[in-house]
């Protein structure tokens, strides 16, 4: 059964036609069922201005999903709203994973080195009593709390102590040329 399925992704990646490639495989298939997913992304249909609308826009867009993939390009690690919807994803339940798609030919039939996990630059502790659960985001050379979720938000930014544990531990990453992301993704999916 296919799933529903939201891509994150870097806009850039649009542009250069690699997050097209893997959000459009499915049109050379026989149905979606082989491709195994149904696109609920939102960036073509809406433009939507401050942090409140976009975060209304990508957790209406979440609502009825149950995977989330983040099409993984050369700055996609670093963009907030990637990072937001990793979170939002996590927090709903979604089966998250990667795909680099730097190996991907662009419009002009270049590739690039593969981009940086952005699960590395997200992570989560427990706190003193191991029942809560704090997200975090990597800030130069130090981790702090993740502060674009309202229910992780403490009154300061200074983290219980303790190790934080990158998402990258947990949720796997392939590479749709290496991978055979063409031929995998349904199983990567369910």
């Amino acid at each position: 059964m296919a799933k529903r399925v939201f891509f994150s992704f870097d806009y850039q990646d649009v542009i250069d036609f690699r997050a097209n490639v893997v959000r459009n495989h499915w049109i050379t298939k026989s149905d979606r069922e082989d491709a195994g997913f149904f696109d609920a992304s939102i960036w073509e249909s809406q433009k939507r201005t401050g942090d409140v609308a976009l975060k209304q826009l990508i957790d209406e867009a979440l609502q009825h999903t149950s995977v989330t993939v983040v099409l993984i390009g050369s700055k996609t690690y670093a963009r907030r709203w990637v990072r937001y919807e990793i979170i939002k994803s996590l927090i709903k339940g979604n089966h998250v994973f990667g795909v680099h798609i730097n190996s991907i030919k662009d419009k002009y039939g270049k590739t690039k080195p593969l981009g940086l996990n952005p699960f590395n630059y997200l992570g989560y502790q427990y706190g003193d009593n191991e029942k809560k659960k704090y997200l975090c985001e990597w800030k130069g050379k130090t981790w702090i709390q993740y502060c674009d979720h309202i229910s992780n938000i403490l009154k300061t930014q200074i983290l219980p102590r303790g190790k934080v544990h990158p998402l990258s531990s947990n949720y796997p990453v392939y590479d749709w040329i290496i991978d055979d992301g063409y031929h995998n993704f349904a199983t990567w999916v369910q």
